[in-house]
């Protein structure tokens, strides 16, 4: 293999373009969802824009503001996600363009009206694979498991499949979607992977459609960081108005972790947590009048890592 000398030089004079991209997650009615954009390309894309150097004075800044024009909603609660910057990524380039490197940000909050151009999307319509509140969906151990075993024999390969989709004796964990993304990716089972090569996705993948660039890549390590992050900070409480039920709070944890809780377990751990306190007040709506509860703030002073513990059914 030849190498070539880096330096200085070529360093300085290379050019690179820094995007800023949005994965903004909302639930609505049990739904997890995605807010995306079609501006100019044939195909859903996240909210993005490149960074203007001499305007936008810090990158979030630049950041909302192209959600403001893409989108036309504000948002509150937002954090860096990753950095992403390989060669190859699908993105069109011009000629003096040699990388684009995209910074990607997680927005949380309730989902609002956004412009005409962009929607909210259903993430388990992307990630068919992912809901596991009713069951093991059948699109795994029927088809998606069993070619990726077929893809490759190899003992490293195959211990990724048992790991990424929870196979034979190991258990499903909701966190590794990313890991479970880039398998069906490396095993042409994700319409991105043909493409990435400029062909035309058979009908009969099964595995969602397709977003424009890597899109679907950014929005797969959104929701396992999201996944993770609810079980050691409070970031639930951002995707649920200022006072809610118990259920709702529950039914709002299953929808993004793709699992079902148990009822009751459920209870005891938020409670026993301080995660909540009752505001004093019932639902006014028909049926049993329910309990409404708030955040607890004194608890991120009370607690390093005040997150949602998960008793499965």
């Amino acid at each position: 293999m030849e190498y070539r000398v880096v330096t200085w030089e070529r360093v300085l004079n290379s050019s690179v373009t820094i995007r800023l991209d949005a994965v903004l997650v909302a639930v609505t009615e049990d739904h997890p969802r995605v807010l995306t954009v079609r501006p100019k390309q044939r195909l859903d894309g996240i909210p993005s824009g490149p960074l203007d150097v001499e305007r936008d004075k810090t990158l979030e800044l630049g950041l909302r503001r192209w959600i403001r024009q893409q989108a036309g909603i504000e948002v509150g609660y937002i954090e860096q996600l990753y950095t992403f910057g390989d060669q190859n990524r699908g993105i069109e380039r011009t000629p003096h363009q040699e990388r684009i490197v995209s910074v990607a940000y997680l927005g949380l909050g309730i989902e609002d009206s956004p412009s005409i151009e962009a929607r909210w999307r259903d993430i388990y319509t992307l990630f068919p694979w992912e809901d596991h509140r009713l069951h093991r969906p059948p699109l795994l151990d029927d088809l998606l498991v069993p070619r990726l075993f077929a893809h490759m024999d190899d003992v490293t390969w195959t211990d990724r499949v048992h790991i990424a989709f929870g196979a034979g004796s190991m258990q499903w964990d909701p966190v590794r979607v990313l890991d479970r993304y880039e398998l069906l990716y490396q095993a042409g089972l994700i319409a991105e992977a043909f493409h990435d090569q400029g062909r035309t996705p058979p009908a009969s993948l099964q595995t969602g459609p397709a977003m424009a660039y890597d899109h679907r890549r950014i929005v797969a390590t959104a929701i396992g960081r999201l996944r993770g992050k609810l079980t050691y900070r409070p970031v639930i409480f951002e995707l649920l108005p200022e006072s809610f039920t118990l259920l709702t709070l529950q039914r709002t944890v299953e929808a993004l972790h793709g699992i079902r809780l148990h009822k009751q377990n459920f209870r005891r751990v938020i409670e026993r947590g301080g995660l909540v306190e009752g505001t004093g007040e019932r639902t006014a709506t028909g049926g049993r009048p329910a309990e409404l509860f708030r955040f607890r703030q004194d608890v991120l002073r009370e607690r390093p890592r005040p997150g949602v513990v998960f008793p499965r059914r």
